[in-house]
């Protein structure tokens, strides 16, 4: 047998098996992209034309004569094979071009789809004369059979890809994708080069091409194969693709591959030796061979395992120190999306989500295609890492380095609260000073400016009382009175909020709900006729004694109803109501206003912050301030109805009746 058939056994072998690798792959990947269906169906089509070529090339040599069926069967899978083979090759650089962002939109994709598909539908009755042979098969060059269009498209579409590639090459991130992509480049365009050099001339120089018909049609079967076999270097190497993060994967697939070869080898061997040796024991000799090879296999499988565990712990020790700083902030929501951020990108994985506390354990269960990895200290759960690769499972050395973090991460969340609680500390240290300060200030301020607005309001109050006081002066002197009356209001609002808070004795003060609800809303009442406002008040007329002064109760009630006046327009309504809630007692004041603005719903609560023109912005910081004093709570809400509207719920302790 001719050299050349040797050499075209063994290219046209790796071509069906490197296709079938990567299907196999794809298959275990899983992932669901475009790039990865295409090039599955690229896959299958190498398949069907390098297997169908191999099938026909060991018929030829095992049968004198090659049975009809044979020969039909082959020469069909081949010719459909070799049909998609052009279409799924401009397609699969498209889906690239999209992953590289290469592409100006979607309408750009589906132009370079339809110039992918469209000859191939287009030439579809060639493809059907060529189906319809029943002898005569040309397996070197079956595109001679297919007719001179469908060549012409073959050319076409390696130029196409060789194109993309070269894009490919200026695009990558970095030398090793460069280099790939440039060896791609120059392989497909030496196919494009050389197909055509094939058909035109050495087809037609006679004797020349049919003696070494097998060694160019080897050629462009290697230059086929090339590109898959440097594909799986890619992967393994650099993570091409992002499938080499599976290495579990693509191992198990080599050596499934290298121990169906082996078995494919002891088979033609036996084959040769038939001659010298039985073939059983040919077949026992090289199936007990490798047995020499398991210690050497070992240690060398010792030492690359090692070396890949190594490099994950150290990878995985780096990784801790961008944490810590991070952690080093204060800002535990902020830690957290660094650290699902940053493992994500540096372990190359599709999702990841930290859950802290129980609400990582109350969770849903796991997810398809994810992983749990529990975070522990002193053998308590501290939360959950959920993560989930790109494709099927994760690989045994990342899975490795995600446990060797979940170890590291309790030291980073503790420092992380530490100093958390520290700053919050520092802040609320900082915002009682100051709050001190603005209440000695207003105190001051408070102290010196009564007794002289007081002087001014008796001085006045007799001059309205001199019938001589004309009519004029006398209104004037009204309007003088009354801006005198606010601003002592002002003021006693300061004297209140600069008080001191005092809880022992404060507190066993008793008051009844309803009384004090009756009797703010009798004083207000006025105020809602004056702006045409409804107030309405609802609470239970239990008898429920709250564990707070009628002083303190009626001053929340008064802060939080003007609050709600003063939000409401004519002929709007404000409701006060009240409950027994539980084992404490709750006032709701309620009012179709415009609500709260989403700008300032962090800040209403802040003591001077005011949207008023004319205000202290201390009314609700007073409100806080009496609630907390009585161990009571403060909750709004707003919008509350139809975008608009705004409830305050304040929930107050209850006298105990055992005491």
């Amino acid at each position: 047998m001719h050299p050349f058939v040797y050499l075209r056994l063994i290219i046209l072998t790796a071509g069906t098996l490197l296709p079938l690798f990567w299907l196999v792959v794809i298959l275990g990947h899983r992932r669901q992209r475009n790039f990865e269906r295409v090039f599955f169906f690229l896959c299958l089509a190498l398949i069907f034309f390098f297997g169908a070529s191999l099938f026909a090339l060991n018929a030829q040599l095992y049968y004198t004569t090659v049975p009809p069926f044979l020969g039909i069967f082959s020469w069909t899978v081949l010719c459909l094979g070799l049909w998609f083979l052009p279409s799924l090759l401009v397609h699969l650089h498209v889906e690239y071009a999209q992953i590289r962002e290469l592409l100006a939109g979607s309408s750009e994709k589906r132009w370079w789809l339809a110039l992918a598909y469209l000859p191939a539908a287009l030439l579809l009755p060639w493809l059907y004369d060529a189906l319809k042979l029943r002898s005569g098969f040309d397996f070197l060059l079956p595109s001679d059979r297919l007719g001179w269009p469908f060549q012409i498209w073959v050319i076409a579409a390696l130029l196409i890809s060789a194109g993309w590639q070269r894009r490919f090459m200026k695009a990558a991130p970095g030398g090793e994708q460069k280099r790939f992509h440039r060896w791609l480049h120059i392989d497909l365009a030496s196919m494009a080069l050389w197909i055509p050099a094939i058909h035109l001339f050495l087809h037609r120089s006679g004797g020349i091409f049919d003696q070494n018909a097998a060694m160019y049609s080897a050629l462009v079967a290697f230059m086929v194969v090339l590109p898959l076999a440097m594909l799986i270097r890619n992967v393994q190497k650099f993570n091409f693709l992002q499938i080499g993060r599976q290495r579990n994967l693509i191992y198990a697939v080599f050596v499934t591959f290298l121990a169906l070869l082996y078995l494919s080898l002891v088979r033609r061997t036996s084959l040769w030796l038939d001659p010298y040796l039985p073939p059983e024991a040919t077949a026992a000799i090289l199936l007990f061979l490798p047995v020499v090879f398991f210690e050497p296999l070992q240690r060398l499988m010792r030492g690359i395992l090692r070396r890949t565990a190594q490099t994950e712990m150290d990878h995985a020790q780096r990784m801790m120190a961008p944490i810590q700083e991070i952690a080093r902030l204060g800002n535990l929501g902020k830690l957290a999306a660094f650290i699902e951020n940053w493992i994500g990108d540096e372990l190359q994985l599709a999702e990841v989500k930290l859950s802290l506390g129980s609400r990582g354990e109350g969770e849903s269960g796991q997810k398809p295609s994810e992983e749990i990895f529990v975070i522990r200290q002193s053998g308590q759960s501290l939360g959950t890492l959920r993560v989930r690769a790109h494709g099927a499972m994760l690989s045994g050395e990342t899975a490795a380095a995600l446990e060797f973090l979940c170890e590291q991460l309790p030291g980073a969340l503790d420092l992380c609260r530490l100093i958390e609680e520290k700053l919050q500390l520092e802040r609320e240290l900082a915002e009682r000073e100051r709050l001190a300060l603005l209440g000695q200030m207003a105190a001051s301020i408070s102290h010196n400016l009564k007794n002289p607005l007081g002087s001014i309001k008796t001085i006045l109050q007799v001059q309205m009382e001199s019938p001589q006081l004309p009519e004029s002066i006398r209104g004037e002197t009204k309007m003088v009175l009354d801006e005198i009356g606010r601003l002592s209001l002002k003021l006693n609002q300061l004297l209140q909020f600069s008080r001191p808070a005092v809880r022992g004795g404060v507190v066993r003060a008793t008051c009844d709900a309803q009384a004090v609800a009756e009797e703010v809303s009798g004083v207000l009442r006025h105020e809602a006729e004056r702006r045409g406002v409804v107030l309405e008040v609802e609470v239970a007329a239990d008898r429920t004694k709250l564990a707070a002064s009628s002083e303190a109760v009626s001053e929340i009630l008064s802060n939080l109803v003007v609050n709600a006046l003063e939000a409401t327009a004519r002929g709007g309504l404000v409701k006060v109501s009240g409950s027994a809630n539980g084992g404490g007692f709750s006032f709701a004041v309620e009012d179709d206003g415009p609500g709260v603005p989403e700008s300032v719903r962090e800040k209403i609560l802040q003591p001077f912050f005011t949207t008023k023109t004319q205000g202290t912005g201390l009314g609700l910081a007073i409100v806080v301030r009496r609630v907390t004093e009585f161990g009571g709570k403060l909750d709004w809400e707003s919008p509350v109805k139809d975008g608009k509207g705004t409830r305050f719920h304040v929930s107050m302790p209850v006298e105990d009746a055992g005491r």
